[in-house]
């Protein structure tokens, strides 16, 4: 039982040690000293969501929040999120790094110190950044270090990129709250990075965006969701931000939550929930 269950974490962690030894400075992040320069031009992207056919360019309209977060292949991670009720619009992109402009290529290579992540643009009188917290932590194992199943390098590593001082603050206590509840599980610290500031984010290149909803794509998801739930809202929320509870109930994490290969076995249509 409980042996067998904390048996499955101790040896990813020792995995993870092995990794580390192997891999050397792949999973370190670069120093800005030996970053590749990049380029001082945008990749071009399209104004137009694939999926919810929503502009995904600054400026956005009012009264919309933005985070960014990062879960391992931004592929699965992107589609998670887009389905969510209430996110306006959604990109992959890069971040967190030093490169300006980088190119798929040059994150890959480990050399630009980015992370693939997703930018979230969402309408928080429709979704509260509980609700996003929730899919975000639910839908990867947060304490896989520099990697995520089976892709390993810095560009793969967990994190929250938070806009505003409440994300932040709520970010900070929802990962206190989800390591009570991966270590009951039996699995390791948590390893996710969450930043004072929101660093830049830089599109990628358009045959990315919205990745798995387009024809002809791989259906590709590497993420690891461990099965853990994040604990109940009242629970760990800091004080005086009661108005950050969560709108989506558990009737509907239970039909569309993350699970093991969630992002494959999904329509791509947004959830329609009242």
């Amino acid at each position: 039982g409980a042996r067998g269950a904390a048996a499955g974490p101790a040896r990813a962690e020792e995995m993870n040690r092995l990794m580390q030894m192997l891999m050397g400075d792949k999973l370190k992040v670069v120093s800005k000293a030996e970053a590749l320069p990049g380029r001082p031009g945008a990749v071009f992207v399209k104004d137009k969501h694939f999926v919810l056919h929503s502009g995904v360019k600054p400026p956005f309209p009012a009264g919309l929040e933005r985070v960014v977060f990062g879960t391992g292949c931004f592929w699965g991670t992107e589609k998670g999120f887009w389905r969510l009720p209430g996110v306006h619009a959604t990109s992959v992109g890069y971040a967190a790094g030093h490169t300006p402009n980088p190119t798929y290529e040059e994150v890959c290579s480990g050399r630009t110190g980015h992370n693939e992540v997703v930018q979230v643009v969402y309408d928080p009188q429709k979704v509260a950044f509980s609700d996003l917290l929730r899919q975000f932590w639910e839908s990867h194992n947060p304490t896989q270090g520099m990697g995520q199943g089976n892709d390993t390098g810095t560009q793969y590593r967990s994190g929250v990129y938070c806009t505003t001082t409440e994300q932040r603050a709520l970010a900070e206590a929802s990962k206190g709250a989800y390591q009570g509840a991966l270590q009951a599980a039996g699995f390791p610290a948590i390893t996710t990075e969450i930043p004072e500031a929101c660093p830049e984010f830089f599109y990628a290149e358009d045959y990315h965006q919205q990745y798995l909803a387009k024809p002809g794509n791989r259906q590709y998801c590497s993420a690891q969701p461990t099965g853990a739930s994040l604990p109940p809202f009242a629970s760990w929320a800091p004080a005086g931000m009661e108005q950050h509870a969560p709108k989506l109930p558990d009737a509907y994490w239970a039909e569309h939550g993350p699970r093991p290969g969630c992002t494959i076995g999904f329509p791509n249509e947004q959830v329609a929930w009242d």
